[in-house]
């Protein structure tokens, strides 16, 4: 065979069921053995950067390696933010991109891009293949390493010309150094146990590393064992379903305030899965100043990196759990009153979102669109306000179902998330919630969610505006707007019909929920564009750089973070 069929082979060896690309001059040899075959399942998408977030929205969703593909030059480089953000959020994915023959590496050819020096920072591993007998054991220790340990993405160089070389024997790859973390600290998980046992005030914090590990049943029994209050960050939504009566919600800038009170007045946070990035803690120095710190990690690099950990237990995160669980069961657990006073902050802090107002309010929007999501509903995201409302506002009930872009922060990033989350749970009802200035960084794909007969709700909060950057001008920067008014442009409702797609458009808040409704009806995908108020803003906020204990929002007494 030659070198484009043994990519083939090994994409099918490696139970790859759909590739998002575009094809370019360099790897035409290896599209070609896609059209002799006819059976492996493409998508040809309209940008590089959607292919990539497809292969995002598809690994998130799916908890399988997502798999997308560029030329070499613009192709493989339109492929990088992608890649990027897959690297920040711990998203499995592989990336092949074309590169010019190896003959021509290093000589300046038409579309050259060195995107092994690129890509090395924003990887887990990338490989340059360079003998066509290496294709296939380099292709499977790319998906080995894409969903061991800490997930992430590898990036694959693809030559032409050892695409179109003849394969005669299949080389042995050595990965020196990879070992796949086996095992954990059983004494330490004991220590963690009696930790949590004598705790009076103790929170358990799970982060997006919790989804990964696929433990939401360990974390709800130890959580009701012990009488542990959860918040999660906002890439740990719905590890623990947060309609629970122990739960507090998201924490963090834009998190619950009776989230973001616990954990900066608790005696133990416990956390599983989660890195104690800046957006969660605010600023570090000050946040749970008073907790001891058990951190669960499958990465050894992230424990006490951000955050000292009073008691570190590297290992999968279900596995350590299902070991805690047992000992927990064992001992006797008290009656707290601090969640006795937690659930009355929750109480007190609960919101009406009901708000009929015109021009609409966001709150308003969120409140129509959790009447309308189910438990198996899957939301992606946008960047930006729309995304902090649909965190803040929307409780979810099982892991995998928010789909968005924590890390990077990727404006552009839902709608193909979004379809990617579909191809891969075409089963279930998949929205898109978005911005206007996000969703007009990848509105092209429309067309391949309309040419493939994918189904995508896409929900537009059309204000007219970059409204986070305007809502931090009007807050921290005198109202002083600098280039962040967007006009309302394009009618986004038309342009729906442009790809052949229907769109409505929505003024009233009593348009809402017919709007979504016949979203939900309708065979295909639809983009409902939502006039909203131009100049609201998320509440609460914690400054960028101050102390979560600096959280403002309307209803965050002075003295609330002293209680």
């Amino acid at each position: 065979m030659n070198g484009g069929e043994s990519v083939l082979k090994a994409l099918k060896k490696n139970k790859v069921e759909v590739m998002f690309g575009i094809p370019g001059g360099v790897v035409i040899p290896f599209y070609d053995e896609l059209y002799k075959d006819g059976e492996f399942r493409h998508i040809l998408v309209r940008h590089e950067q959607g292919g990539a977030h497809m292969a995002e929205g598809y690994a998130k969703a799916t908890g399988k390696v997502g798999t997308c593909l560029g030329t070499s030059g613009p192709g493989a480089t339109n492929l990088v933010t992608g890649i990027a953000d897959a690297f920040m959020d711990s998203v499995p994915i592989v990336a092949f991109g074309g590169q010019v023959a190896t003959s021509l590496i290093g000589k300046d050819a038409f579309q050259e891009a060195d995107l092994m020096g690129i890509t090395t920072p924003i990887t887990k591993h990338n490989f340059q293949i360079t003998d066509p007998n290496d294709i296939e054991t380099t292709i499977d220790a790319a998906y080995f390493i894409a969903k061991t340990n800490r997930p992430g993405p590898v990036y694959i160089d693809l030559p032409k010309d050892v695409q179109q070389k003849e394969v005669i024997k299949n080389n042995v790859l050595k990965l020196k150094g990879y070992k796949v973390l086996e095992g954990f600290d059983k004494e330490a998980v004991k220590k963690a146990a009696k930790m949590i046992l004598e705790s009076q005030r103790p929170v358990m914090l799970v982060g997006g590393g919790a989804v990964n590990a696929n433990c939401a049943k360990e974390v709800k029994e130890i959580a009701e064992t012990c009488m542990l209050p959860v918040a999660c960050t906002f890439q740990g939504k719905g590890v623990f379903d947060e309609r629970h009566p122990l739960s507090l919600g998201m924490t963090g800038m834009h998190g619950q305030p009776p989230a973001v009170y616990a954990i900066q007045q608790c005696d133990l946070l416990f956390t599983i899965g989660m890195r104690f990035d800046d957006r969660v803690t605010g600023k570090l120095q000050e946040f749970a100043p008073e907790a001891k710190v058990i951190h669960i990690e499958i990465d050894s690099s992230e424990i006490h990196k951000n955050r000292k950990a009073d008691l570190g237990i590297l290992g999968n995160a279900k596995e350590v759990l299902v070991e805690l669980e047992k000992v927990v069961k064992t001992m006797q657990h008290k009656n707290r009153n601090w969640n006795d006073k937690l659930k009355a902050m929750k109480k007190e802090y609960n919101e009406n979102l009901d708000i009929n107002t015109a021009p609409i309010d966001p709150r308003k929007l969120m409140f129509e669109l959790q009447k309308v999501f189910t438990e198996d509903t899957i939301v992606a995201t946008g960047v930006g306000e729309h995304q902090m409302d649909v965190a803040h506002f929307i409780n979810f009930a099982k892991p995998r179902k928010l789909i968005s872009s924590g890390g990077l922060g990727t404006m552009g990033f839902g709608l193909p998330a979004a379809i990617g989350a579909k191809v891969g749970m075409p089963n279930e009802e998949v929205f898109n919630i978005d911005g206007d200035g996000s969703f007009a960084m990848t509105l092209q794909e429309l067309a391949t969610a309309k040419v493939n007969g994918i189904k995508v709700i896409n929900v537009i909060m059309n204000n007219g505006y970059l409204g986070m950057v305007r809502s931090w001008n009007d807050m921290f920067y005198g109202g002083r707007r600098s280039q962040v008014e967007l006009g309302k442009i394009p009618d986004f409702a038309k342009l729906a019909e442009a790809y052949s797609l229907k769109g409505i458009s929505v003024n009233k808040p009593g348009e809402i929920a017919g709007a979504l409704q016949e979203g939900l009806k309708n065979d295909e995908s639809t983009v409902i564009n939502v006039h909203t108020k131009h100049d609201a803003i998320v509440l609460p906020i914690v400054p960028a750089g101050a102390s979560n204990s600096e959280m403002m929002g309307d209803k965050i007494p002075k003295d609330y973070f002293q209680k």
